[in-house]
């Protein structure tokens, strides 16, 4: 691979990584071929992307985004081959995808994650990550919140109105 192409790649990520909030970066160099391509393809099917980059091409492209990536470039988040699982909207997804994929295989092992720019490093961190709600299920939990005290009110106003209308009643006839 010549330089051109190295630009090109890193260019390519660099882009990647700024148009999705969420990756991982996941080691699967003890899968097998067959591995590989059920793990590509149970990602394509749930709408992420997974592809394998050089890690001198990650660590590039990651050092011109603004956001700080040392605890990945300290750690061992570069040693081996690596692969990213980019997400657009859920940041759990890929967490559940390897999660999923463990039940058939011990690997994918997880190097590190970015969510919205909070790193996390380590498998032991699979857990946590797919226990992350969405956005989409945090704006419901949010909704449901504000909407609680509301008709706490209106359900409170109509049976105390019944009775306020009641007592009325029996003092206009007195």
């Amino acid at each position: 691979m010549d330089k051109v192409e190295k630009n090109q790649v890193i260019e390519e990520l660099l882009s990647k990584f700024e148009e999705n909030d969420f990756f991982y970066i996941v080691d699967a160099s003890t899968l097998t071929v067959a591995e590989i391509n059920d793990f590509r393809r149970l990602c394509f099917e749930k709408g992420v992307e997974y592809k394998v980059y050089k890690n001198t091409l990650i660590r590039k492209a990651l050092e011109r985004l603004e956001a700080d990536f040392a605890p990945f470039v300290d750690g061992d988040v570069f040693k081996g081959q690596s692969g990213i699982i980019f997400s657009k909207e859920v940041s759990n997804l890929p967490a559940k995808i390897l999660k999923e994929f463990r039940k058939s295989a011990e690997k994918p092992t997880l190097k590190g994650a970015s969510i919205d720019y909070d790193l996390f490093v380590g498998d032991n961190q699979i857990d946590p990550l797919s226990k992350l709600k969405s956005k989409v299920e945090l704006i419901g939990e949010v909704i449901g919140l504000l909407q609680s005290p509301a008709k706490n009110v209106i359900s409170g106003l109509k049976r105390s109105g019944g009775d306020i209308a009641g007592i009325l009643k029996t003092l206009s006839e007195r």
